[in-house]
């Protein structure tokens, strides 16, 4: 840490792994955080040898290398919130019982499923979750009435929502009432707005992939850790920011994958690595109302 310029407090904080730099925010503006004895104020800098402590809680300074962070992929069930308040009855944190703290990056609505990342490392929550990165993210959609040649030109054209227009996207028809979509922003409850817009109304919506990453083998309410090679994957994804530590050791043989249960039992697969090949820009795929 350099002396002159130390590091910014909310940094300081998701570094160590305790959240993330959004919630380290909402914690410095609650007054439960301290420095020194003293509460700071937002954009306060910590220098050597400060003491940090929330609610208490003395908050260590991280070595750059990161290889102790956890990086998780879960197929959040319907009904789980995305939300590390341990009051709020089925929160996401309660529902996997990792061991060690951890925090969702990104959500999925309530009644949503599907794909979402939880980890120890607040400073790729940023990375991640920055709008100019564009990252990929796939979902599968049931609607309430037959899909329409309107409808999908439409949706991947873009939609007035939140007093904006949504990006173009990728739509391909699955079957008469099914739909999967392509969405490089996440806006608040945007696919559900979006058909509403349209005159549909969403009976079920499922995340299947962020960027390279799949729900592969996980059932609802099952984790597993990501890959060595999934992991170097989204470094890669977020290289443009900031600098992300690379991870190197594998916790599994290459050829294994462990996958958790809600109750923490586990089981191990055997599975195939392959080298994930560059998608076609949304410019080279055709949308189709055929069944497939």
């Amino acid at each position: 840490m350099n002396v002159s310029t130390g590091k910014r407090l909310n940094k300081y904080i998701s570094d160590s792994g305790f959240c993330s730099r959004r919630e380290a925010d909402k914690l410095i503006e609650k007054s439960r955080v301290k420095i020194n004895g003293t509460i700071p104020e937002l954009g306060t800098k910590v220098l050597p040898g400060d003491i940090v402590l929330v609610d208490g809680r003395a908050i260590n300074a991280v070595a750059e290398n990161k290889s102790d962070r956890i990086y998780i992929a879960y197929n959040k069930p319907i009904g789980i919130t995305c939300t590390t308040e341990r009051d709020v009855r089925g929160n996401i944190i309660d529902a996997i019982r990792h061991k060690k703290r951890i925090f969702p990056i990104g959500r999925l609505d309530k009644p949503s499923e599907g794909l979402i990342f939880l980890t120890s490392d607040g400073d790729i929550v940023n990375k991640i979750l920055r709008a100019e990165n564009a990252h990929d993210k796939e979902y599968l959609v049931t609607v309430d009435k037959p899909l329409s040649e309107r409808f999908v030109e439409r949706m991947q054209r873009g939609v007035p929502i939140l007093d904006t227009i949504t990006k173009p996207c990728i739509v391909k028809v699955q079957s008469r009432f099914v739909f999967s979509i392509i969405l490089t922003q996440g806006l608040n409850r945007q696919i559900r707005r979006m058909c509403e817009y349209l005159g549909y109304e969403v009976q079920a919506l499922q995340r299947t992939r962020i960027m390279q990453v799949t729900l592969k083998n996980l059932k609802p309410g099952q984790w597993r850790n990501l890959s060595v090679q999934e992991m170097q994957e989204i470094n890669q994804a977020v290289s443009h920011s900031s600098k992300t530590a690379q991870i190197t050791t594998p916790a599994n043989p290459p050829n294994t994958r462990k996958i958790y249960n809600q109750s923490g039992s586990t089981k191990k697969i055997f599975v195939n690595v392959k080298k994930t090949k560059s998608k076609p820009s949304a410019n080279s795929r055709t949308l189709s109302l055929k069944r497939k």
